[in-house]
Protein backbone atom coordinates (compact mmCIF):
# COMPACT_ATOMS: atom_id res chain seq x y z
CA UNK A 1 0.00 0.00 0.00
CA UNK A 2 1.35 3.40 -0.79
CA UNK A 3 0.26 6.89 0.70
CA UNK A 4 1.54 10.13 1.15
CA UNK A 5 1.29 10.64 4.48
CA UNK A 6 1.28 8.04 7.78
CA UNK A 7 -0.41 9.87 10.62
CA UNK A 8 0.13 7.86 14.56
CA UNK A 9 -3.05 9.38 16.22
CA UNK A 10 -6.41 10.39 15.87
CA UNK A 11 -7.43 12.83 18.60
CA UNK A 12 -7.35 16.50 17.88
CA UNK A 13 -3.87 16.91 16.45
CA UNK A 14 -4.09 13.84 14.31
CA UNK A 15 -7.41 14.68 13.18
CA UNK A 16 -6.43 18.38 12.19
CA UNK A 17 -3.59 17.42 9.95
CA UNK A 18 -5.30 14.68 8.46
CA UNK A 19 -7.96 16.89 7.31
CA UNK A 20 -5.59 20.06 5.58
CA UNK A 21 -3.22 16.99 3.49
CA UNK A 22 -6.67 15.80 2.72
CA UNK A 23 -7.45 19.29 1.61
CA UNK A 24 -4.58 19.27 -0.64
CA UNK A 25 -5.60 16.24 -2.33
CA UNK A 26 -2.89 14.08 -0.76
CA UNK A 27 -3.54 10.41 0.11
CA UNK A 28 -3.02 9.89 4.06
CA UNK A 29 -3.20 6.39 6.37
CA UNK A 30 -3.91 7.49 10.03
CA UNK A 31 -3.17 4.09 12.42
CA UNK A 32 -5.30 5.17 15.53
CA UNK A 33 -6.81 2.05 18.13
CA UNK A 34 -9.39 4.48 19.81
CA UNK A 35 -7.71 4.01 23.29
CA UNK A 36 -10.93 5.74 25.24
CA UNK A 37 -8.38 7.29 28.23
CA UNK A 38 -6.99 9.33 25.75
CA UNK A 39 -7.17 13.58 26.57
CA UNK A 40 -8.75 14.40 23.26
CA UNK A 41 -11.21 11.84 23.81
CA UNK A 42 -11.52 12.76 27.85
CA UNK A 43 -12.05 16.49 27.21
CA UNK A 44 -14.29 19.02 27.38
CA UNK A 45 -13.75 20.97 24.38
CA UNK A 46 -13.33 24.55 26.31
CA UNK A 47 -11.69 27.28 24.27
CA UNK A 48 -10.37 30.01 26.80
CA UNK A 49 -9.18 33.24 25.69
CA UNK A 50 -7.65 34.14 29.15
CA UNK A 51 -5.27 31.68 31.29
CA UNK A 52 -4.23 31.75 34.83
CA UNK A 53 -5.61 33.31 38.00
CA UNK A 54 -5.02 36.79 36.52
CA UNK A 55 -6.89 36.19 33.21
CA UNK A 56 -4.35 37.50 31.30
CA UNK A 57 -4.39 36.50 27.19
CA UNK A 58 -3.52 33.48 25.61
CA UNK A 59 -0.43 32.93 23.49
CA UNK A 60 -1.66 34.10 20.01
CA UNK A 61 -5.42 34.57 20.39
CA UNK A 62 -5.68 37.40 18.25
CA UNK A 63 -4.21 34.85 15.34
CA UNK A 64 -5.57 31.33 17.22
CA UNK A 65 -9.14 32.24 17.88
CA UNK A 66 -10.77 33.47 14.43
CA UNK A 67 -8.69 30.74 12.99
CA UNK A 68 -10.22 27.98 15.06
CA UNK A 69 -13.82 29.24 14.82
CA UNK A 70 -13.32 29.35 11.17
CA UNK A 71 -11.91 25.51 11.16
CA UNK A 72 -14.42 24.15 13.52
CA UNK A 73 -17.69 25.91 11.57
CA UNK A 74 -16.14 24.30 8.21
CA UNK A 75 -15.25 20.93 9.36
CA UNK A 76 -18.49 20.91 11.13
CA UNK A 77 -20.19 21.63 7.80
CA UNK A 78 -18.61 18.98 6.03
CA UNK A 79 -19.41 16.27 8.28
CA UNK A 80 -22.57 17.64 9.13
CA UNK A 81 -22.58 18.26 12.61
CA UNK A 82 -22.25 21.02 15.01
CA UNK A 83 -18.29 21.06 16.02
CA UNK A 84 -18.14 24.31 18.01
CA UNK A 85 -20.40 26.49 20.36
CA UNK A 86 -19.95 30.09 21.66
CA UNK A 87 -20.36 30.14 25.21
CA UNK A 88 -19.97 32.37 28.22
CA UNK A 89 -17.56 31.18 31.41
CA UNK A 90 -19.39 31.93 34.51
CA UNK A 91 -16.07 32.46 37.15
CA UNK A 92 -17.76 32.51 40.64
CA UNK A 93 -15.12 33.83 43.25
CA UNK A 94 -13.70 31.88 45.56
CA UNK A 95 -12.23 34.51 47.75
CA UNK A 96 -12.21 38.45 47.98
CA UNK A 97 -8.94 37.95 46.62
CA UNK A 98 -10.11 36.66 43.52
CA UNK A 99 -12.57 38.91 43.21
CA UNK A 100 -10.25 41.68 44.04
CA UNK A 101 -7.87 40.36 41.22
CA UNK A 102 -10.50 39.75 38.60
CA UNK A 103 -12.34 43.46 39.26
CA UNK A 104 -8.34 44.62 38.44
CA UNK A 105 -8.03 42.66 35.37
CA UNK A 106 -11.20 44.18 33.90
CA UNK A 107 -10.50 47.45 34.62
CA UNK A 108 -7.06 46.79 32.87
CA UNK A 109 -8.23 44.80 29.46
CA UNK A 110 -11.69 44.57 29.12
CA UNK A 111 -11.56 42.56 25.86
CA UNK A 112 -12.67 39.24 27.50
CA UNK A 113 -13.30 39.77 30.78
CA UNK A 114 -15.88 41.80 32.73
CA UNK A 115 -18.58 41.90 35.56
CA UNK A 116 -22.01 41.44 35.12
CA UNK A 117 -24.41 43.57 35.62
CA UNK A 118 -26.58 41.54 38.14
CA UNK A 119 -24.78 38.78 39.63
CA UNK A 120 -27.83 37.28 41.91
CA UNK A 121 -28.75 35.91 38.08
CA UNK A 122 -27.78 31.85 39.05
CA UNK A 123 -29.10 31.88 43.02
CA UNK A 124 -31.79 29.48 42.09
CA UNK A 125 -28.81 26.98 40.39
CA UNK A 126 -25.30 27.77 42.67
CA UNK A 127 -24.60 28.72 46.46
CA UNK A 128 -22.29 31.36 45.95
CA UNK A 129 -21.28 34.69 48.34
CA UNK A 130 -18.84 36.32 46.63
CA UNK A 131 -20.41 36.54 43.35
CA UNK A 132 -18.66 36.29 39.70
CA UNK A 133 -17.13 37.95 36.72
CA UNK A 134 -17.64 36.31 32.90
CA UNK A 135 -15.24 35.18 29.84
CA UNK A 136 -16.72 36.23 26.76
CA UNK A 137 -16.60 34.90 24.21
CA UNK A 138 -15.70 31.39 25.02
CA UNK A 139 -16.18 28.15 23.05
CA UNK A 140 -16.49 24.38 23.81
CA UNK A 141 -15.60 22.04 20.70
CA UNK A 142 -18.16 18.89 20.50
CA UNK A 143 -15.27 16.13 20.77
CA UNK A 144 -17.49 13.88 21.64
CA UNK A 145 -19.18 13.78 17.98
CA UNK A 146 -16.32 15.31 16.31
CA UNK A 147 -13.64 13.32 16.94
CA UNK A 148 -15.87 10.11 15.88
CA UNK A 149 -17.12 11.52 12.75
CA UNK A 150 -14.15 12.26 11.63
CA UNK A 151 -13.52 9.15 11.76
CA UNK A 152 -16.15 7.46 10.03
CA UNK A 153 -15.07 9.92 7.36
CA UNK A 154 -11.97 8.56 7.17
CA UNK A 155 -12.66 4.80 7.37
CA UNK A 156 -15.16 5.86 4.00
CA UNK A 157 -11.99 6.85 2.34
CA UNK A 158 -10.15 3.79 3.55
CA UNK A 159 -7.69 6.31 5.65
CA UNK A 160 -7.73 4.53 8.05
CA UNK A 161 -5.81 1.84 9.81
CA UNK A 162 -7.59 0.84 13.54
CA UNK A 163 -4.66 -0.88 15.22
CA UNK A 164 -1.85 -0.15 17.85
CA UNK A 165 0.68 1.52 16.79
CA UNK A 166 4.15 -0.66 16.85
CA UNK A 167 6.58 1.50 16.63
CA UNK A 168 9.58 -2.13 16.52
CA UNK A 169 7.81 -2.54 12.75
CA UNK A 170 8.58 1.11 11.27
CA UNK A 171 11.66 1.71 8.62
CA UNK A 172 13.11 4.84 8.62
CA UNK A 173 14.72 6.15 4.78
CA UNK A 174 15.69 9.47 4.18
CA UNK A 175 13.11 10.08 1.28
CA UNK A 176 10.12 7.67 2.82
CA UNK A 177 9.32 5.35 5.70
CA UNK A 178 7.70 1.78 5.65
CA UNK A 179 5.50 0.54 7.91
CA UNK A 180 4.43 -3.08 7.24
CA UNK A 181 3.51 -3.59 4.06
CA UNK A 182 2.33 0.42 3.70
CA UNK A 183 4.91 2.42 1.87
CA UNK A 184 4.58 6.67 2.52
CA UNK A 185 6.82 9.52 1.98
CA UNK A 186 6.76 10.85 5.63
CA UNK A 187 5.48 9.74 8.89
CA UNK A 188 4.12 12.19 11.13
CA UNK A 189 3.42 11.82 15.30
CA UNK A 190 0.54 12.89 16.63
CA UNK A 191 0.82 10.50 18.92
CA UNK A 192 0.27 12.60 22.54
CA UNK A 193 2.44 11.22 25.35
CA UNK A 194 3.46 8.39 24.11
CA UNK A 195 6.23 10.98 22.13
CA UNK A 196 7.89 11.46 25.24
CA UNK A 197 9.06 7.82 25.08
CA UNK A 198 9.81 7.57 21.66
CA UNK A 199 13.14 7.25 20.22
CA UNK A 200 12.95 9.90 17.83
CA UNK A 201 11.48 12.78 20.25
CA UNK A 202 12.35 11.84 24.06
CA UNK A 203 14.76 14.57 23.97
CA UNK A 204 12.15 17.11 23.50
CA UNK A 205 11.23 19.12 26.84
CA UNK A 206 7.78 17.37 27.26
CA UNK A 207 6.09 17.68 30.87
CA UNK A 208 2.93 15.34 30.90
CA UNK A 209 0.75 15.87 33.41
CA UNK A 210 -2.62 14.04 34.22
CA UNK A 211 -5.84 15.48 34.14
CA UNK A 212 -9.22 14.20 35.62
CA UNK A 213 -12.86 14.35 35.08
CA UNK A 214 -16.53 13.04 35.62
CA UNK A 215 -19.37 13.28 33.30
CA UNK A 216 -22.54 14.25 34.97
CA UNK A 217 -26.14 14.47 34.19
CA UNK A 218 -27.77 17.84 34.87
CA UNK A 219 -30.68 18.93 33.57
CA UNK A 220 -31.75 22.26 35.18
CA UNK A 221 -28.55 24.21 33.98
CA UNK A 222 -28.38 26.18 31.22
CA UNK A 223 -26.11 25.36 28.18
CA UNK A 224 -25.02 28.60 27.05
CA UNK A 225 -22.71 29.04 30.01
CA UNK A 226 -19.75 27.59 31.32
CA UNK A 227 -19.41 27.59 34.75
CA UNK A 228 -16.28 27.90 36.76
CA UNK A 229 -15.48 27.62 40.55
CA UNK A 230 -12.03 25.95 40.90
CA UNK A 231 -12.98 23.25 38.99
CA UNK A 232 -14.58 23.89 35.33
CA UNK A 233 -18.52 22.59 34.56
CA UNK A 234 -19.01 22.61 30.65
CA UNK A 235 -21.86 21.44 28.80
CA UNK A 236 -21.28 18.58 26.55
CA UNK A 237 -23.30 18.39 23.09
CA UNK A 238 -25.91 15.90 24.33
CA UNK A 239 -28.38 18.18 26.24
CA UNK A 240 -28.43 17.56 29.64
CA UNK A 241 -25.00 15.83 29.78
CA UNK A 242 -22.19 17.91 31.50
CA UNK A 243 -18.14 17.39 32.20
CA UNK A 244 -16.54 18.68 35.31
CA UNK A 245 -12.93 18.73 35.42
CA UNK A 246 -10.15 19.05 35.19
CA UNK A 247 -7.00 18.71 37.87
CA UNK A 248 -3.13 18.98 36.96
CA UNK A 249 -1.01 16.36 38.81
CA UNK A 250 2.45 16.61 37.69
CA UNK A 251 4.05 13.19 39.57
CA UNK A 252 1.67 10.40 39.48
CA UNK A 253 1.77 6.72 39.02
CA UNK A 254 -0.60 6.17 36.28
CA UNK A 255 -2.94 6.97 34.06
CA UNK A 256 -5.83 5.51 36.48
CA UNK A 257 -8.61 7.84 37.70
CA UNK A 258 -8.64 8.56 41.22
CA UNK A 259 -10.02 8.50 44.63
CA UNK A 260 -8.89 11.89 45.46
CA UNK A 261 -10.10 13.99 42.79
CA UNK A 262 -13.79 11.96 42.87
CA UNK A 263 -13.63 12.94 46.38
CA UNK A 264 -12.70 16.99 45.20
CA UNK A 265 -15.23 17.00 42.75
CA UNK A 266 -17.92 15.69 44.21
CA UNK A 267 -17.12 17.83 47.31
CA UNK A 268 -17.52 20.77 45.44
CA UNK A 269 -20.55 19.94 43.51
CA UNK A 270 -22.49 18.90 46.58
CA UNK A 271 -21.37 22.75 48.52
CA UNK A 272 -21.83 24.19 45.07
CA UNK A 273 -24.70 23.10 43.21
CA UNK A 274 -28.40 23.60 43.97
CA UNK A 275 -29.99 21.76 41.43
CA UNK A 276 -30.31 17.99 40.51
CA UNK A 277 -27.41 15.73 39.32
CA UNK A 278 -26.24 12.22 38.69
CA UNK A 279 -22.94 11.12 38.00
CA UNK A 280 -22.07 9.15 34.69
CA UNK A 281 -18.20 8.57 34.42
CA UNK A 282 -15.08 9.43 36.37
CA UNK A 283 -12.13 9.70 33.31
CA UNK A 284 -8.96 10.33 33.35
CA UNK A 285 -5.75 10.85 30.72
CA UNK A 286 -2.51 11.99 30.22
CA UNK A 287 -2.14 15.22 28.46
CA UNK A 288 1.22 15.80 26.26
CA UNK A 289 2.16 19.28 27.88
CA UNK A 290 5.71 21.24 27.68
CA UNK A 291 7.67 22.89 29.30
CA UNK A 292 7.76 26.39 27.48
CA UNK A 293 4.51 25.50 26.86
CA UNK A 294 5.01 26.10 23.10
CA UNK A 295 3.69 23.10 20.36
CA UNK A 296 6.16 20.95 18.51
CA UNK A 297 5.36 21.11 14.79
CA UNK A 298 7.81 19.90 12.32
CA UNK A 299 10.34 17.33 10.63
CA UNK A 300 13.40 15.57 12.54
CA UNK A 301 16.49 17.34 11.72
CA UNK A 302 18.18 14.16 11.59
CA UNK A 303 15.74 12.19 9.56
CA UNK A 304 13.62 14.27 7.16
CA UNK A 305 11.07 11.70 6.62
CA UNK A 306 10.16 11.82 10.50
CA UNK A 307 7.99 14.55 11.81
CA UNK A 308 5.79 15.84 14.90
CA UNK A 309 2.26 17.46 15.97
CA UNK A 310 2.32 17.20 19.47
CA UNK A 311 2.59 19.16 23.03
CA UNK A 312 -0.53 21.25 22.86
CA UNK A 313 -0.98 20.70 26.58
CA UNK A 314 -4.49 21.91 27.78
CA UNK A 315 -4.62 24.22 24.64
CA UNK A 316 -5.37 21.78 22.23
CA UNK A 317 -8.65 22.61 20.83
CA UNK A 318 -7.58 26.08 19.98
CA UNK A 319 -3.81 25.31 19.40
CA UNK A 320 -4.40 22.25 16.67
CA UNK A 321 -6.06 23.53 13.98
CA UNK A 322 -4.15 26.32 13.11
CA UNK A 323 -0.79 24.37 13.92
CA UNK A 324 -1.77 21.53 12.32
CA UNK A 325 -2.62 23.94 8.97
CA UNK A 326 1.23 25.20 9.45
CA UNK A 327 2.59 22.05 9.48
CA UNK A 328 0.78 20.95 6.54
CA UNK A 329 2.01 24.22 4.74
CA UNK A 330 5.34 23.04 5.88
CA UNK A 331 5.03 19.94 3.92
CA UNK A 332 3.48 21.10 1.24
CA UNK A 333 4.55 24.23 0.28
CA UNK A 334 7.30 24.62 2.21
CA UNK A 335 6.59 27.29 4.39
CA UNK A 336 7.76 27.97 7.77
CA UNK A 337 6.17 27.36 11.17
CA UNK A 338 5.40 30.16 13.59
CA UNK A 339 8.99 30.10 15.45
CA UNK A 340 8.03 29.89 18.61
CA UNK A 341 6.17 26.15 17.98
CA UNK A 342 8.65 25.06 14.88
CA UNK A 343 10.93 22.11 15.72
CA UNK A 344 13.79 23.42 14.46
CA UNK A 345 14.23 25.34 17.55
CA UNK A 346 15.28 22.02 19.10
CA UNK A 347 17.81 21.01 16.20
CA UNK A 348 20.85 21.07 18.25
CA UNK A 349 19.43 18.42 20.81
CA UNK A 350 17.77 16.19 18.19
CA UNK A 351 20.64 16.39 16.21
CA UNK A 352 22.99 14.93 19.60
Amino acid sequence: MQVDYLIIGQGISGTWLSYYLLKEGKSVLVIDDAQTNTPSRIAAGIINPVTGRRHVTVWMAETILPFALDAYSQIGQQLGIPAISQKTITDFFPSAQMRLSFLQRAEEDNTYVRMPQDESVFQEQFHYELGYGQVMPAYTVHLETLLPAWRKHLLSQQSLLEEKFNLSQLQIKNDAVQYNHIHASRIIFCDGASSAQSVYFNRLPFAPNKGEALTLEIPDLSPNYIYKKGLMLTPLATPGQWWIGSNYAWEFENDEPTEAFRSQATTLLKNWLKVPYRIHQHLSGIRPATLERRPFVGMHPLYPSVGILNGMGTKGCSLAPYFAYQLACLLEHDEPVYPEASLSRFERILSR
